[in-house]
Formats: C-alpha cells, sequence, structure tokens
C-alpha cells in the first residue's frame, strides 16, 4: 500500500487549545502528538484529530481516515499520499522542528 501513509497518533482530548507537534513513544512507534480541545465523548475527539492532522499536512480532511484506535488515545490514521514530501513534513511535526 504505497498509495497511503500509516501515521501513529498520540490524542490529548480536552486541552486549552489544540495544537499538532511533539513525539510520544506509543504501542505503535514514535507518534505524532495532537492536542485537541474536543473532549472524549462520541468519537468528538477522534474527528477532531483526524481534521487537525490533515491540516498540519496540509491534505484535505477525507484524505485522512482512522485505521485503528476509535476508543484509545493511541490511534493509527491512513493518509492518502497526493504530495510526496509528506513523510518529511511529518517528521519534522513529530520530532520538533515545528511547533
Amino acid at each position: 500500500m504505497d498509495d497511503t501513509l500509516t501515521v501513529a497518533v498520540r490524542v490529548k482530548p480536552g486541552a486549552s487549545r489544540a495544537r499538532v507537534g511533539g513525539r510520544f513513544d506509543g504501542p505503535h512507534g514514535p507518534a505524532l502528538v495532537i492536542a485537541v480541545t474536543a473532549p472524549a465523548v462520541d468519537g468528538r475527539a477522534t474527528e477532531a484529530a483526524r481534521r487537525a492532522l490533515a491540516d498540519a499536512l496540509g491534505v484535505r480532511p477525507a484524505a485522512v481516515s482512522l485505521r485503528t484506535g476509535a476508543a484509545s488515545r493511541d490511534k493509527l490514521f491512513l493518509v492518502d499520499r497526493s504530495a510526496p514530501e509528506l513523510p518529511d513534513v511529518l517528521r519534522r511535526l513529530r520530532d520538533g522542528s515545528a511547533e
């Protein structure tokens, strides 16, 4: 599946402000931290994280889908590889060269 990129994410629901960036070593390996203001109720935090990830990567929200982790803070998202620079953007966000 080289037309998609799997992105490990650690979601922090109920944050005071939304933010994408930072690294969390979770069950799926190095994960991108996404803080969202939405509560962890009825999938709202997951949806907010999906949209925040799409925005941070510069892709349409429809290009990002949840693969696993609907009821967990540790999630795997699939991102359609519409741009070849996606892995580099993801690495910068996760490893701290972006806020």
